[in-house]
């Protein structure tokens, strides 16, 4: 399994939400790509960058995302955050992301990501988050009557590059993150399966990797030192 550092951008700056909560930030720091640089530095072989701003449709971070793509060298950078439309994908693309992370209007709109994955084939990797096993759109404002395995069920056949599951309901909260949804979802899936929300120990990475997950992307944890970067590096690799 490889662990993931979370560039999440708003306005410009590196920050972290609590909760799935737009205004609940604990984190702030004012040079992401700077960021981007120092986790690669630290021997971070993969970033994950969300632009919360396009998410929740109050603007885009496009400027920084190329910075922080640029200062990454050529690793591996996959990119999301309100990525609705093929220009937009084409463009991340363009600009060297290696994936394209499409949350909302690939839940909303199979034809579209249908369309898409056959275009881009395995350059997709599909966000599902999910609050209490139930997809959430829209920047984690709008929940679905949809269960997340049966969503990941039903797209099975399409040529993605892997799957993204945020426990929102656990983002930010340092309190383990939900691995029976994350074991579900590993085991309906064709393709990789990268986990978020709530990790906060190694033995919480161990144990995701014990029920067959790819990787973990990792925020709070890692910007409050709650797990020692080097601890993971070591027995994570890159």
């Amino acid at each position: 399994m490889i662990v993931i550092p979370a560039v999440d951008l708003r306005d410009g700056k590196c920050v972290q939400l609590v909760g799935g909560e737009y205004d609940q930030e604990s984190v702030r720091l004012d040079d992401p790509p700077a960021v981007a640089r120092d986790w690669i530095r630290q021997g971070f072989g993969r970033l994950h960058v969300v632009d919360l701003d396009a998410a929740t449709g109050r603007g885009n971070n496009m400027d920084v995302i190329r910075d922080i793509i640029r200062e990454a060298n050529g690793v591996p950078v996959q990119v999301g955050g309100g990525v609705r439309d093929d220009a937009r994908i084409e463009e991340l693309l363009d600009e060297g992301a290696t994936w394209v992370v499409v949350g909302t209007r690939a839940v909303e709109d199979r034809d579209w990501l249908e369309e898409m994955a056959h275009r881009f084939p395995a350059r997709l990797v599909v966000a599902a988050d999910v609050r209490e096993r139930q997809v959430v759109t829209r920047g984690w404002t709008k929940t679905l009557p949809l269960d997340v395995v049966s969503f990941v069920e039903d797209i099975g056949a399409l040529p993605l590059a892997g799957v993204l599951v945020t426990a929102v309901h656990l983002e930010g909260q340092m309190q383990g993150t939900d691995l029976p949804l994350m074991e579900d979802v590993a085991e309906a899936s064709p393709w990789p399966v990268l986990a978020s929300g709530g990790v906060t120990t190694l033995d919480d990475l161990r144990a995701l990797e014990h029920r067959g997950i790819t990787g973990a992307v990792l925020g709070m944890a890692l910007y409050t030192n709650a797990i020692e970067p080097n601890r993971i590096i070591e027995e994570f690799g890159a």
